[in-house]
Formats: C-alpha cells, sequence, structure tokens
C-alpha cells in the first residue's frame, strides 16, 4: 500500500467545443473521469451547452458572471480545454475570459506615474492547466506562428491574472493522426490528471 494520500483539489473546467463527438470532448471526458477517480472535486463549465453569451460591451458584471468569479474563486485549478481555430481560442472562450475574468475581480492596475502603471493579478494561489486541439502541425505553429496561440494566452491573460503556475498540453494535426496515436495523446491527459 501506498503512504501517500491524494490531496483532494477542486478542479474548475471552461471547456469550448460545441461538438459532443470530437476530439476536444474526448479530451475533456478522459481528464474528468480520471480526476473523479483520484477524488477530485469537479465544477464544469459548458459554454456551447450552456449558450453562454460571449459578447462584452462593457457593461459590469451580473449575477451570473458573479457566479462564475465564486466559483473559480473556490477552485485549486483552472482547466482550459477548447481547440485552436484561426491560431486562438474560440470566440465562447475568448468572450468568457473578456466577462468573468475582469478587474477589480481577476487583477488590479497598480499606477506607477501618470497614465502609466501595472497589472496585479489576484488569482495566484491557483494553477492552470491548458488542453489545446491543433488541426495543424507542430512546426507549423512553432516556425511559422512562433508559438502565437500559447504565447498570447499565457502572457496576455493568465499571468496577468497572477496564474504563473501553468501546465500547457497540445496536441497536433489530431484530424489526420493515427486512432493509436489518440490513443496516446488521451493517456497524456489521464496522466495529468492523475499528477494533479
Amino acid at each position: 500500500l501506498s503512504c501517500f494520500k491524494t490531496i483532494m483539489k477542486k478542479i474548475f473546467v471552461i471547456y469550448g467545443h460545441y461538438n459532443n463527438k470530437s476530439f476536444t470532448c474526448a479530451i475533456k471526458d478522459t481528464f474528468i473521469d480520471e480526476a473523479r477517480k483520484n477524488d477530485h472535486e469537479i465544477d464544469i463549465v459548458d459554454l456551447y451547452k450552456d449558450k453562454f453569451n460571449p459578447v462584452f460591451a462593457g457593461e459590469l458584471a451580473d449575477e451570473a458572471i458573479k457566479n462564475y468569479q465564486s466559483r473559480i474563486d473556490k477552485a485549486d485549478v483552472i482547466v482550459f480545454i477548447y481547440p485552436i481555430w484561426w491560431f486562438r481560442a474560440p470566440a465562447i472562450v475568448e468572450g468568457f475570459i473578456d466577462r468573468v475574468f475582469t478587474p477589480p475581480w481577476a487583477f488590479k492596475f497598480k499606477k506607477v506615474i501618470g497614465y502609466y502603471g501595472y497589472p496585479v493579478g489576484k488569482l495566484k494561489n491557483k494553477r492552470a492547466i491548458i488542453f489545446n486541439v491543433y488541426g495543424s502541425p507542430r512546426f507549423a505553429t512553432v516556425l511559422f506562428f512562433l508559438n502565437l496561440p500559447i504565447r498570447r494566452f499565457k502572457r496576455g491573460f493568465l499571468k496577468i491574472c497572477g496564474l504563473n503556475n501553468i501546465l500547457y498540453k497540445r496536441f497536433f494535426s489530431v484530424p489526420y493522426v493515427s486512432e493509436e496515436k489518440r490513443k496516446k495523446f488521451l493517456e497524456e491527459v489521464k496522466k495529468t490528471a492523475i499528477k494533479l
């Protein structure tokens, strides 16, 4: 018997894909199943299923948005699961970020002088995990687009909110790889859930 006991973590999953037969959905299901097997608590927002409105027009957070923020406050780990389209997250995921991860809840600006300042993240005690599905091969993303999808997501969003403990898993050429390769991808997802 192992002398180590898994410490239960509260996990908030943000899932952004419309098709429940997609490989992105398989990642979501695999991660959640394995996390639950290891006694972790899952809270998921399925953006398409919930018909989340991604349009942000400068309005203050309403009760629905505050509810998401409250649920994230309770989480130890925030997990993002979505495909990469046009080298970015789907609009519904981007809209969730725009509407939910707002100041002063997710970050605030510390004034330096005049109009100049810098963001101070307020989600520092949390970990972020990102699972991305790409149609493109790895070399195209790295060579031609300089890892733009994850660089922008990490530096222009997560780190601004204080999330510096970040694990990034990406799966390339998914529509074109073999079933065996996809199974290996899902084994990576399982290992990630086990090591929470």
